[in-house]
């Protein structure tokens, strides 16, 4: 899902040298942890760097504190040396202020709540109906695949038929909920996630739509670099549109 966002995070790191204070703090509780560590880690360079951590030891509770010049992405990833990775990864969208985190130690990622962001709020809602999209796909393939094992070919293109639809409505989803919010630091992350294989023409005009404070934003940004690059090198496809 992140494939496209990784080569060029690096462009927009933030680096604070010691001069900038910190504005985001990330408060937490892991229920059930009695042993372990905690990484808190951003993008950097197509590869997952961590920017502090906290050893568990009897105390499931954790602090970390940095700076950030807009909301953006982080992961939280729990090493319980237990050599089980299942788990064990929390994104959360940050928001200059005081984040608070409550998950257990065994549902790291499925029991976490987030308070404090309102870009989580709406990165939530978003994922909540595209995640329903997706397990109707996975349930449309595995219907497909079990009707062409049993030789109902004309059922498996019927439902062939109905994925496509499928994964047109959650395309279509996508591009509504970035236009409708185009307010949020969500939207320009959601565009670099999931619809950058948009149309470039598109892609111009969500980045038109989205507020001054949004556009610049990183994730604003991000979204400009990568339409200067696609018109730089344009597809075989969109060279003969224009």
């Amino acid at each position: 899902m992140y494939r496209l966002l990784l080569p060029i995070f690096a462009l927009f790191l933030v680096v604070s040298c010691g001069k900038e204070s910190n504005n985001l703090t990330v408060n937490g509780t892991v229920n059930g942890l009695k042993k372990g560590t905690i990484y808190l880690q951003k993008v950097n360079d197509s590869a997952s760097v961590s920017i502090d951590s906290a050893v568990i030891d009897g105390n499931p509770t954790f602090t970390f504190s940095t700076h950030i010049e807009s909301p953006e992405v982080f992961t939280l990833y729990l090493d319980k040396n237990d050599g089980n990775n299942l788990n064990d990864r929390l994104e959360f969208f940050a928001e200059p202020g005081v984040i608070d985190i409550q998950t257990s130690r065994d549902y790291f990622a499925a029991e976490a709540k987030i308070e404090g962001s309102e870009s989580q709020k709406k990165w939530d809602e978003y994922k909540k109906i595209v995640s329903k999209f997706s397990t109707k796909n996975l349930e449309l393939i595995k219907e497909t695949l079990q009707a062409t094992k049993d030789g109902n070919i004309a059922t498996a293109d019927s439902l062939r038929v109905v994925s496509e639809k499928n994964a047109t409505r959650s395309y279509l989803y996508t591009l509504n909920f970035i236009f409708n919010n185009k307010d949020s630091y969500v939207a320009p992350y959601v565009t670099l996630a999931n619809a950058y294989n948009t149309n470039v023409k598109y892609l111009d005009s969500i980045k038109s739509s989205l507020t001054p404070e949004v556009a610049n934003s990183k994730y604003g940004k991000m979204l400009d670099e990568f339409i200067k690059e696609i018109k730089a090198n344009p597809s075989e496809e969109e060279a003969t549109a224009e």
